[in-house]
């Protein structure tokens, strides 16, 4: 079975909340990444979503966007980060999505970038940038591959295509609790829990919700919500501060334990 998906269905036996980390893959460098991803996996994490650094992350925030760029000065290409994957794998099955932007998996080739990700230990694809209306080959093969197709929807989704939307998605639904780009929030979207409600009519995929959790309290109230808690810029903002400093991944995985231990509270 599909990582994620074992994931998923294990919490939900257990009456647990589901904890989504995202970072960008390559910052500071590939090694860091490896290092973090195991650190992740011992401190709660339950999905993690590496970044594919990109010139033009156009869904992505400040702190987002700079991280893309330090993945890029490291020298993190697509290749280099599925080795990295593998390498993840040798001591961790952690569920791993890659974030990513159409571009990268076009230029590869759509059968040979999904073939070599599912190679390396990749368990599904965030393509940010390819709507469900023209993805009917990339779902067919992302299935084939055994890998989840996961799809943003948003607060300013219609209906109908909400539908649309969580009806061809697999893995789960990645909900964006506001408007706009993603970055650190000093609050939760006050109509969460009826957007979830709205959600959850459509579909029985697990309902994860990012875009503004920043801190501990913050994901606590969107666990009670929805069915797992994404945070990224807050944790991409502590590896910016910690740079290349020795304790960098005993700092930023303290941060991590600290979200996760908050949603497992719930």
């Amino acid at each position: 079975m599909n990582r994620i998906v074992d994931q998923f269905a294990r919490l939900k036996r257990a009456g647990q909340k589901g904890f989504v980390v995202y970072i960008g893959a390559g910052d500071p460098d590939l090694e860091t990444t490896r290092q973090l991803a195991l650190a992740f996996d011992r401190a709660g994490v339950d999905v993690l979503e590496l970044g594919v650094p990109f010139s033009d992350p156009l869904a992505d925030g400040l702190v987002n966007q700079l991280a893309a760029q330090r993945g890029l000065e490291s020298g993190t290409t697509p290749p280099k980060l599925l080795e990295t994957v593998a390498a993840i794998r040798r001591d961790s099955q952690i569920p791993i999505v890659l974030y990513i932007y159409f571009n990268l998996i076009h230029r590869v080739g759509l059968e040979s970038f999904i073939a070599a990700a599912a190679a390396a230990g990749v368990d599904g694809l965030l393509v940010l940038d390819l709507p469900p209306e023209e993805s009917e080959r990339y779902e067919a093969l992302m299935s084939a591959a055994g890998l989840c197709h996961i799809y943003l929807v948003a607060p300013t989704t219609p209906d109908d295509r909400m539908a649309l939307i969580v009806r061809r998605g697999s893995g789960f639904i990645y909900y964006i609790s506001r408007a706009g780009v993603t970055g650190m929030q000093a609050s939760v979207a006050g109509n969460l829990a009826s957007q979830i409600a709205k959600l959850r009519a459509h579909t029985g995929l697990p309902i994860a919700v990012g875009f503004g959790v920043s801190n501990p309290e913050q994901a606590k109230t969107v666990a009670s919500h929805g069915d797992a808690v994404v945070v990224g810029s807050a944790i991409v903002n502590q590896i910016a501060e910690h740079g290349r400093s020795p304790t960098l991944v005993a700092q930023v995985s303290a941060f991590v334990k600290a979200l996760a231990d908050a949603v497992k509270s719930v």
